[in-house]
C-alpha cells in the first residue's frame, strides 16, 4: 500500500502535549487514540477543556449535565493514560472566540510549557462537508492564536506567568485540511475505550451509536490514506 504524497507522519521526537478542546468528548473522536499511542510512549499529555459540556444533553438538567459529564471526560482520559484533566468553565454551546478565550489558553500553554498542542478544527466544514459547529471553530482559532499569544511577554503579562516559546506545532483534529498522520496501530481499542467512557452522554442522544464502528471507519479511512494499518489525521500547523 503506497503512502498518499500529501500526508506526511507526524513528528514524535517531543515529551510534552497539551490538548485544549471545548466539550467532553471532542477529543475522543480520534484524538485520543493518538493521545493512548503517545503516553505508551512515556510522553505527557494534560487535557484542558474550555467547557463541562453542560448544555449537551437535552434531556437532563444542566447541572447534572455538567458533573456527569465532567466524570466522564477524566475516565476517558485515564483510559488512555492521561492525568491530569482542567476545566475553564466557559459556558457550553456559547462560546466566542476572543480575548477571555485566548488569555485563557494562553495561560495553560505557559502553565504546562507543551511541545505540541492538540485541539480541533476551526474549519468551516468537516472533512464530510458537514458544518462545523460554533463552539468548535471558535475554539479552535482561540487555541492557534493563543499558542502564539503565550510565546509573547508581553502579551497578558497580568497572567504572572513565563512567556513559553517551545510549542513546536499545533495538530487539528476533524480538519478538511489534513495533510498529517499518527500512525495509532495498535492503540486504537484504547481509543475506543475511551470514546465508550462517555457513556451517559451517548445514551441520552437517541439513538445507538457504535463507537467501535465509528472509530474503527476513522482509523482505517486515516491507514488507507497514510499507507499503514490505522492512522489518525490532523492538519499541522507549525
Amino acid at each position: 500500500m503506497g503512502q498518499d504524497e500529501g500526508m506526511d507522519e507526524v513528528p514524535e521526537d517531543w515529551e510534552r502535549a497539551l490538548a485544549v478542546v471545548a466539550h467532553p468528548d471532542d477529543l475522543e473522536y480520534g484524538g485520543s487514540t493518538a493521545v493512548a499511542k503517545w503516553t505508551a510512549q512515556g510522553k505527557t499529555v494534560t487535557q484542558v477543556l474550555a467547557t463541562r459540556g453542560e448544555a449537551g444533553i437535552d434531556s437532563m438538567d444542566p447541572d447534572e449535565v455538567r458533573r456527569v459529564r465532567t466524570e466522564e471526560q477524566i475516565e476517558a482520559a485515564r483510559r488512555v493514560g492521561v492525568e491530569a484533566v482542567e476545566f475553564l468553565d466557559f459556558a457550553d454551546g456559547v462560546l466566542e472566540y476572543g480575548l477571555p478565550l485566548r488569555k485563557a489558553i494562553a495561560a495553560a500553554v505557559r502553565r504546562h510549557r507543551p511541545e505540541v498542542v492538540l485541539s480541533v478544527s476551526y474549519r468551516e466544514r468537516f472533512p464530510g462537508g458537514g458544518f462545523n459547529m460554533a463552539d468548535h471553530r471558535a475554539l479552535g482559532l482561540a487555541a492557534v492564536d493563543a499558542i502564539r499569544d503565550a510565546a509573547n511577554r508581553w502579551v497578558f503579562r497580568d497572567l504572572g506567568l513565563e512567556a513559553w516559546q517551545g510549542v513546536r506545532f499545533a495538530l487539528l483534529g476533524g480538519s478538511p485540511e489534513a495533510a498529517h498522520y499518527v500512525d495509532v496501530t495498535g492503540h486504537l481499542q484504547a481509543g475506543i475505550d475511551s470514546l465508550l467512557a462517555h457513556r451517559v452522554y451517548f445514551s441520552n442522544l437517541g439513538a445507538d451509536f457504535d463507537a467501535a464502528g465509528f472509530l474503527t471507519g476513522i482509523a482505517e479511512e486515516g491507514g488507507r490514506a497514510a499507507g499503514v494499518e490505522h492512522a489518525m489525521t490532523f492538519e499541522m500547523i507549525a
